[in-house]
């Protein structure tokens, strides 16, 4: 017979194993042994594939990476203290973006709270409204599957699990056991639908994750499409590479109604569009922790419906619009004496071939993209990622490795990062020997600091005295010697084609692209962007 706390550690990876997750990310720990011997066992025999981080934010943030891009509940897996504390900030992305992510904190017994024992804290509802708390005290394996079960909603739960000596196991190991049949009998929230009139000057609204039902329903009814990177709908010749541009122009003062999918997040001027009392807002319901939509929404339905197709003249007048802006674009970031952050995010995009994984990170990379993302064809499996359920830079670059370990079919897989966001998540780069790496190519835009506060008030020429020391922060970082550290090739190229060049030539494993550009002139090159569309 197993002593009290195996048995417990055993129960609660039979039901992680019975709700699907086959992905469990374990940062070492005393308290948390138990489930660490346990979780070691079954993935020895099968029953799911285990990865260690010596960080438990790291971890946490890996296991939203395997769990954004397998569609499937991850796991996190740490003891007791500060080291659950240090996973709430993937937990409030996960929350946020709808990502089924189970938390599993180890706990000293109930009779030591309240007391000064070593790592003893209070961890029940430790997350809050982000990740409801089961406060596991007995292998009720009933109990322990219908709690985590709840991740078909999309959403994060946290098993915490009180676990008292003896912490090591008494027996010569366990089989994984037998996991539980994974069947969903609940037939989810009841179903509305909402029909889309043809007539209203109408344009598709596509956010974060909107998936390929945007750019269906943009094609269907032949509206222009206004897609982020990571929306999973920019594809096809509906996409309108241009359209933040564009919206601060003549054309965007003519939108009579704006149909939003996914979650919007990028743009000012998809803002202004979407709060703008004269424009018409029809909102696919979205997932997440807060799914009310922060601009008024006149009608708001699970499925939308087309009665018919739109007269093609609105569409073709964002095509030659996009076409025009698109070339002043291009003409404008060539001229420019020095080689862009966009001309090195539109390399970037360019290099993912079909079948390929791009994750990106917040600030200035994804924006970037926005206007710069290649034309990419319909039906070629390309895959866009962010973290922008909140939109933090945290654990990026572990994100990105667990995206890339979660898509293993992937033909090519790059990371898209700033330098701040990069630096930020250092120790996603701490990955021991035994543990399996990805082939990620991760391109670090380094213009040493934070570059996009000049693009915003903060940047104005009145704040130039204090900007650096609160906004920009140079850093002065060595990337190069950071990257020898974690023993991660490390390349710096300075022009378009070195940029090219490389990555047309990935060596294989996790390596470091590092492209230099300038931040000094960032306010002045925004601002040529956008009076390209100033009417």
């Amino acid at each position: 017979m197993t002593n009290p706390s195996t048995e417990l550690a055993r129960a609660v990876v039979t039901a992680l194993r019975g709700a699907a997750v086959r992905e469990v990310v374990v940062a070492p720990g005393s308290r948390n042994a138990p489930l660490s011997f346990a979780l070691y066992d079954a993935s020895r025999a099968g029953g799911l594939r285990l990865h260690t981080r010596v960080d438990e934010r790291t971890a946490a943030f890996l296991a939203l990476g395997l769990a954004k891009i397998s569609r499937e509940a991850a796991a996190v897996v740490c003891t007791s203290g500060t080291a659950a504390a240090n996973l709430l900030p993937a937990v409030m992305e996960a929350a946020h973006a709808g990502v089924p992510l189970v938390v599993v904190t180890a706990d000293r017994p109930a009779r030591l709270r309240g007391t000064d024992a070593n790592q003893t804290t209070d961890q029940v509802d430790l997350f809050g409204s982000f990740a409801p708390t089961l406060d596991v005290t007995s292998a009720d394996l009933d109990e322990l599957l219908a709690f985590v079960r709840r991740h078909r909603h999309r959403s994060p739960v946290h098993l915490n699990v009180q676990l008292d000596d003896p912490l090591l196991p008494d027996d010569d190991g366990w089989d994984g056991g037998d996991a539980p049949e994974w069947v969903d009998l609940d037939p989810g929230p009841t179903q509305t639908q909402h029909v889309l009139a043809m007539g209203p000057r109408t344009v598709v609204v596509a956010g974060d994750d909107a998936g390929p039902f945007a750019r269906n329903l943009a094609e269907r009814a032949g509206w222009p499409l206004l897609a982020e990177p990571s929306s999973g709908s920019r594809t096809g010749d509906h996409a309108i590479r241009t359209y933040r541009l564009l919206l601060s122009g003549g054309l965007g003062t003519r939108i009579e109604r704006a149909v939003v999918l996914g979650h919007p997040t990028l743009s000012r001027p998809v803002a202004r569009l979407l709060g703008s009392p004269d424009v018409e807002v029809v909102s696919a319901t979205h997932r997440g922790a807060w799914s009310r939509r922060p601009f008024p929404v006149a009608h708001e339905a699970d499925h939308l419906l087309l009665d018919g197709t739109d007269d093609p003249a609105w569409l073709e007048e964002w095509r030659e619009a996009d076409r025009t802006t698109s070339r002043a674009l291009d003409a404008l970031l060539a001229a420019e004496p020095d080689l862009t952050p966009h001309e090195a995010v539109g390399a970037v995009s360019r290099a993912v071939p079909p079948g390929g994984l791009l994750f990106v990170g917040a600030s200035n990379p994804v924006r970037d993209l926005d206007l710069m993302a290649a034309r990419y064809e319909v039906g070629a499996r390309r895959f866009v990622a962010a973290n922008r359920g909140l939109a933090g830079i945290d654990g990026t670059t572990s994100s990105a490795i667990g995206a890339a370990l979660g898509r293993p079919g992937s033909t090519r897989a790059i990371a898209l990062l700033g330098d701040v966001t990069f630096l930020h998540d250092t120790t996603g780069l701490v990955i021991g020997p035994r543990e399996e790496r990805p082939d990620l190519t991760i391109v670090v835009v380094n213009d040493d600091g934070g570059s996009i506060f000049a693009t915003l008030e903060q940047g104005a020429p009145a704040y130039a005295d204090r900007f650096d020391t609160l906004f920009g922060t140079p850093h002065g970082v060595d990337v190069a010697s950071l990257c020898a550290a974690v023993r991660v090739p490390h390349l710096r190229v300075d022009s378009l084609p070195e940029l090219e060049q490389a990555l047309a030539m990935p060596n294989g494993g996790i390596e470091v692209v590092e492209v230099r550009v300038r931040r000094d002139n960032r306010r002045e090159l925004d601002g040529k962007i956008r009076a390209l569309t100033l009417p």
